[in-house]
């Protein structure tokens, strides 16, 4: 079975920190938790060398896994903006924070200033996924999308902007899925079981914008870790284009975007002592916590759940 591009994407920026984590436990004598009070230079190589080896194995593996299988071609352009009601740009801007925000991280915990952290860490994940759009520009089944671009750069401009306003993120983007009937319709595409379904079945995937009330207002009586939540949803895609055969044939389902207000926990702020427990938090903190929503949808009036995954 074929390994879908996506799910390397998304494993390189799970997994980075971790990976990083244990490869540092024997290189200093520093304790892990605590960021360098100056420029470490064994945390820096030792970042430096993993990055590198996680960049190029994703790019080998990705050659070898998902483009081999197609015919190369000369780089040419593919115009996809308007595949998956752009559910998928929503997934290129999401990537490119988190790669983004842990080579930032990992930078600041080498001691590096905060000013080339943000610089050099933060745009990681922009140069890493442009280096994937020029495969898919050579590849006959793709091409290279400005729209992948441009969302990519989305994704980084929000870290970026941020670190450079309040030293902080104050807004964060957010993830949350639910199964759906979909897959079954098109398993290739939408996936054939729930791990995979979870990285390609657009119709089970929000997006969140999560912005801390607290930060971003300075009202104190306001909880420092109750988070409102805008997301961005779709559903009733079978394909990446609109597929009116379907639609004819199953008229209870309805190809349609969907926008939600709801709740949600920013785990950095949960005021634990523990270190771990604390780096634990802030690595699962991509993740929308269920909590009370309202979806708006084009069937009309607007939905309400108790728990909204």
């Amino acid at each position: 079975m074929r390994v879908s591009k996506a799910i390397i994407v998304v494993f390189l920026a799970a997994c980075m920190l971790p990976t990083l984590a244990f490869a540092q436990l024997w290189s200093d004598s520093l304790s892990f938790f605590d960021k360098s009070p100056s420029l470490n230079k064994t945390r820096v190589w030792t970042v430096a060398g993993t990055e590198a080896a996680l960049v190029a194995g994703t790019y080998v593996g990705l050659n070898q896994l998902w483009y081999a299988d197609y015919p190369k071609s000369d780089f040419h352009l593919y115009n996809d903006n308007s595949s998956w009601l752009q559910m998928d740009k929503a997934g290129h801007a999401m990537t490119s924070y988190y790669v983004g925000y842990t080579g930032m991280e990992v930078l600041k915990w080498s001691g590096v200033s905060d000013k080339k952290s943000v610089w050099y860490g933060g745009t990681l994940g922009f140069a890493y996924l442009a280096g994937i759009e020029v495969m898919d520009g050579f590849s006959s089944e793709w091409g290279f999308s400005w729209g992948d671009i441009a969302a990519n750069g989305a994704g980084a401009a929000l870290l970026i902007g941020q670190e450079l306003l309040w030293q902080e993120q104050r807004i964060t983007m957010k993830f949350s899925y639910h199964g759906t009937s979909y897959a079954e319709v098109s398993p290739d595409l939408l996936g054939n079981s729930w791990n995979t379904s979870i990285l390609k079945d657009y119709n089970g995937q929000t997006y969140w914008l999560s912005f801390n009330v607290h930060d971003l207002t300075g009202w104190n009586a306001w909880p420092q870790w109750l988070n409102v939540a805008a997301g961005y949803g779709a559903d009733g895609m079978v394909s990446a284009q609109y597929n009116a055969s379907y639609y004819d044939k199953n008229p209870e389902y309805k190809w349609q975007r969907q926008f939600y207000a709801s709740l949600d926990i920013d785990l950095r702020k949960i005021p634990v002592k523990n270190k771990f427990l604390k780096s634990v938090l802030n690595t699962i903190n991509f993740i929308k916590v269920p909590m009370p929503t309202i979806e708006w949808n084009q069937k009309g009036s607007p939905e309400y759940y108790w728990l909204y995954f």
